[in-house]
């Protein structure tokens, strides 16, 4: 078991060991074809991680900061609105191949954007967090999180209000249509 930083810790260094991979573009050794396929999967499991991490802080992380710490609003506020923004570029990305100007762009800009928001988590959001929660709250917080990952939506969807108890109630099932569509993409591929 670990307590929600920890939890939360574990998702952002995933996360940024998938965008440095992806800024190191690949070079030599596999032809060009290869490696825009193996740039299209480092993307596709960047969205899944990213989509699972958001998902379950939206359930139940920027509730609790908002509950919890004397600014919760405003902070889980702007936090929400960052990953809403994430959540179009990554939807658009799906649709983009690795190689084209735009999907670059977009990346990039995601990467940036993504690096901006972990920043202000780690660095405004969980000492506030830190200073407020009991050590059993953030443990049952880390327990929920990881739970929740595992029915989480593999992909963004952008058009989902952020709303906990939405979230909660249709996340799983959202989640396993996610899990049905990789498959089938999946099985496309190959």
């Amino acid at each position: 078991m670990a307590n929600v930083f920890e939890v939360l810790e574990r998702d952002h260094q995933e996360v940024k060991r998938l965008m440095d991979e992806l800024e190191e573009r690949p070079r030599g050794g596999a032809d060009e074809q290869e490696r825009m396929r193996q740039r299209k999967n480092q993307v596709r499991q960047l969205i899944i991680e990213e989509s699972k991490h958001e998902a379950v802080e939206e359930e139940y992380f920027w509730p609790a900061v908002r509950d919890l710490v004397p600014q919760g609003k405003e902070l889980a506020e702007h936090a929400i609105k960052q990953e809403q923004q994430a959540k179009y570029v990554l939807n658009d990305l799906i649709d983009y191949e690795p190689g084209v100007a735009r999907f670059e762009e977009m990346l990039g800009d995601f990467i940036n954007d993504a690096r901006e928001h972990i920043a202000y988590e780690e660095e405004q959001v969980w000492p506030e967090l830190r200073l407020v929660i009991s050590p059993e709250r953030a443990m049952e917080l880390g327990t929920k999180i990881q739970k929740a990952k595992r029915l989480a939506p593999t992909r963004p969807h952008p058009h989902t209000p952020p709303r906990p108890g939405l979230l909660k109630a249709a996340g799983p099932f959202v989640g396993a249509a996610d899990r049905i569509r990789d498959l089938v993409a999946a099985r496309t591929r190959h």
